[in-house]
């Protein structure tokens, strides 16, 4: 597939991603990146070179945001046929088809294509939200990014256990309410948390956001990182501000600060 010849559907848009010179194909009937996606692509321990998978990817955000910091070969694993597509012309539309790949299908069964003890690190922005909690949007897209009707958290942490090699990494951004069942999960699959921060709207409200990164097989010890406040009085924290409007340079150079800190 050449670029030239990538085509929308009637609901599709063509939005450019951040500070980097990558434009992305969404749909908000569809499926939309948000927050939560960027600051998990911002936040996890990337290698430079290796195997990165992401599970639920949706529309591949996720990889497009890492292949501004990684050489790593990737792969993006997602059930829904329309994202699936979606995530494949994302690929050809920024030309990344000799780095990254997407896998249609179950991450339950992503092992069975991908191998076991493959990946250097996996990243998942799941569904929050059990299937018997709240009410579910008619839009089975948009239910099944919110619901947990393909996936629970379980089923993501036995893949994530089942693809990342011994020393690599599974991060994952997610809901606070969810943090002990997130926490105990992990131990259970021998993913020993050690990276949390959580992610407040606004000083003084309670935190909807937190991530969570843990090591394979790792000893017990976890650092709390600094709380991220996204908005100030004027908008966007710095931080953000960097992410969404700086220049590349500056963005990768705040990250390094980041990393080098937490």
């Amino acid at each position: 597939m050449k670029r030239e010849d990538i085509l929308l559907h009637p609901d599709e848009r063509l939005d450019d991603l951040l500070t980097e010179n990558i434009q992305i194909i969404q749909s908000e009937e569809v499926f939309a990146f948000s927050l939560d996606a960027v600051l998990l692509a911002r936040f996890c321990s990337v290698p430079f070179k290796g195997k990165i998978a992401d599970l639920c990817t949706g529309n591949g955000v996720v990889p497009l945001l890492l292949s501004t910091r990684t050489r790593a070969q990737m792969v993006g694993v997602e059930i829904q046929p329309r994202l699936a597509d979606m995530a494949l012309r994302n690929v050809h539309l920024n030309e990344l088809g000799h780095q990254l790949s997407i896998l249609e299908g179950d991450l339950k069964e992503a092992h069975l294509t991908l191998g076991r003890g493959q990946f250097d690190l996996i990243t998942v922005n799941p569904p929050y939200m059990p299937v018997t909690s709240g009410e579910q949007n008619e839009n089975p897209h948009i239910a099944a990014a919110r619901h947990e009707l393909y996936c629970t958290l379980d089923d993501v942490l036995a893949a994530c256990a089942r693809l990342v090699r011994t020393g690599g990494r599974v991060a994952m951004v997610h809901r606070p309410s969810r943090l002990i069942e997130i926490i105990t999960g992990m131990r259970q699959y021998k993913l020993e948390p050690k990276r949390i921060r959580f992610v407040h709207p606004r000083a003084g409200e309670e935190a909807n956001m937190v991530l969570i990164e843990a090591l394979r097989d790792g000893k017990p010890e976890v650092r709390l990182l600094p709380p991220l406040i996204v908005h100030e009085a004027d908008g966007y924290c710095q931080e953000l501000k960097d992410i969404y409007y700086g220049q590349s340079k500056q963005l990768r150079e705040k990250v390094e600060q980041i990393e080098e800190e937490g």
